[in-house]
C-alpha cells in the first residue's frame, strides 16, 4: 500500500514477477477492497497470488515509534508477521523506510551477535560488476564495531548474491592513508586489518566507489544516505541534461537519432530504477525497501531482489559467519 504510487505499482509489478518466476507465489497485503479493484480484469494465478487484509496504512511521513505503536494492523506489519510466521519468506515494501525498519526490528529481532541491521543495496561501477554499498540509513551513527559486523554481512551478501569467491571490501574514507578520517573510522579499519574472515583492502575514497575496485563499501547511515540520494540525483541529472541537449534544434535532433542506440545503452547502466531493492541486512529474515518512487519495472527489481536473497539463504549465511567470527576472537 505504501510508495508514492500504491496498488498501480506494487499489483502490477507482481502480476510482471509471477509470469516471470513460475515457482513464484506472492502475497498482497492491504486494504483487500482496494487489491481487488487493482485486479480487475487482469488474468492470474488465485493459487499463486492470494490477498491479505490489513485494516490500517503507515504513512510515508509517520513517525516510526508511533506507527510501530499504534498500527498493529497495518500492511506493512501483516507482511513482516507473515515472514516471522513462516507463512512468507520475505516482505517487499515500498513505504516509510523508517517505519519498516523498526518493525521489522521489532518483529523479526536481529541475528546472534548482530548489534544492528544496515540497509545495503547495489551501485553501478565503471567495470561490468557492480558493488555493495552498506549502511544506506538505518543507523545514523555507528560504533567502530558497527561497520565491522556491516563489513562482516556485506561480504557475506557480495558473496552470496554477486558470486564473488573473495569479495573487496573497503571503508568509506575522506583519503587513502591511514592518518586520514575520524576516531570511528580508524578504529574500524583497525579491527578490520585483525580479521583474518573478509578480504579487506582499507581506505576508498567518494570518487573511487564507483571505479569497480570494490565489491563492499562500508559506511555509517548518515554518509551512505547522502551517497545514494546523490547517486540517483546525479543520474537524474544527467539524463535530463542530455535529453535537453538533444533537443535544442533539428540537427541535435539528428544527432540524437544516429547515437540512440548508445544513449539508451548508458541509461540502461545508470537507471536507479535498474539497482532497486535494498536488503535490510541483519535480520532473521528476508526484508527488502523498495525506492517509494518506483514504477512498474524498478518494484519488479525489488521483487527479484528478495527471490535471490530466500534462495541464496543469507539470514543463515551471515549467522553461520557471525558464529564462526564470534569463536575466533
Amino acid at each position: 500500500m505504501g510508495g508514492d504510487f500504491g496498488p498501480s505499482v506494487t499489483v502490477a509489478a507482481s502480476l510482471k514477477a509471477l509470469t516471470k518466476h513460475s515457482h513464484l507465489k506472492l502475497i498482497l497485503v492491504g486494504d483487500e477492497t482496494v487489491l481487488r479493484k487493482a485486479l480487475v480484469d487482469q488474468s492470474y494465478d488465485q493459487s499463486r497470488l492470494t490477498l491479505q487484509h490489513a485494516s490500517q496504512r503507515v504513512e510515508m511521513d509517520e513517525e516510526p515509534a508511533q506507527a510501530l505503536r499504534t498500527k498493529k494492523d497495518s500492511s506493512m506489519r501483516v507482511a513482516i508477521n507473515l515472514v516471522k510466521e513462516g507463512i512468507a519468506q520475505a516482505c517487499v515494501s515500498a513505504g516509510n523506510t523508517g517505519a519498516l525498519m523498526a518493525t521489522a526490528r521489532f518483529v523479526l529481532k536481529t541475528l546472534p551477535g548482530i548489534d544492528r541491521p544496515a540497509i545495503v543495496s547495489t551501485f553501478p561501477t565503471q567495470s561490468t560488476k557492480n558493488m555493495r554499498m552498506l549502511d544506506l540509513g538505518a543507523n545514523v551513527d555507528s560504533r567502530p564495531e558497527a561497520l565491522v559486523q556491516f563489513a562482516v554481512m556485506g561480504s557475506v551478501l557480495a558473496s552470496a548474491m554477486d558470486n564473488i569467491p573473495n569479495p573487496k571490501v573497503y571503508l568509506l574514507n575522506i583519503g587513502e592513508e591511514d592518518i586520514k578520517g575520524n576516531e570511528q573510522v580508524k578504529q574500524a579499519a583497525q579491527l578490520l586489518n585483525q580479521l583474518k574472515s573478509i578480504n579487506y583492502k582499507g581506505f576508498i575514497e567518494g570518487d573511487a566507489v564507483y571505479r569497480g575496485d570494490a565489491d563492499v563499501v562500508v559506511c555509517d547511515g548518515f554518509v551512505g544516505n547522502i551517497a545514494l540520494k546523490t547517486c540517483e540525483g546525479v543520474a537524474v541529472f544527467i539524463a535530463k541534461m542530455m535529453k535537453e541537449a538533444f533537443m535544442l534544434n533539428w540537427y541535435t535532433k539528428l544527432l540524437g537519432l544516429l547515437v540512440k542506440p548508445v544513449l539508451n545503452s548508458l541509461r540502461k547502466r545508470i537507471d536507479p530504477g535498474r539497482y532497486n531493492g535494498a536488503t535490510f541486512i541483519g535480520l532473521n529474515g528476508t526484508v527488502i525497501k523498495s525506492h517509494g518512487g518506483a514504477k512498474v519495472p524498478a518494484y519488479a527489481q525489488a521483487i527479484e531482489e528478495a527471490i535471490t536473497g530466500v534462495e541464496k539463504n543469507i539470514p543463515e549465511r551471515i549467522r553461520h559467519e557471525v558464529e564462526q567470527l564470534l569463536k575466533s576472537e
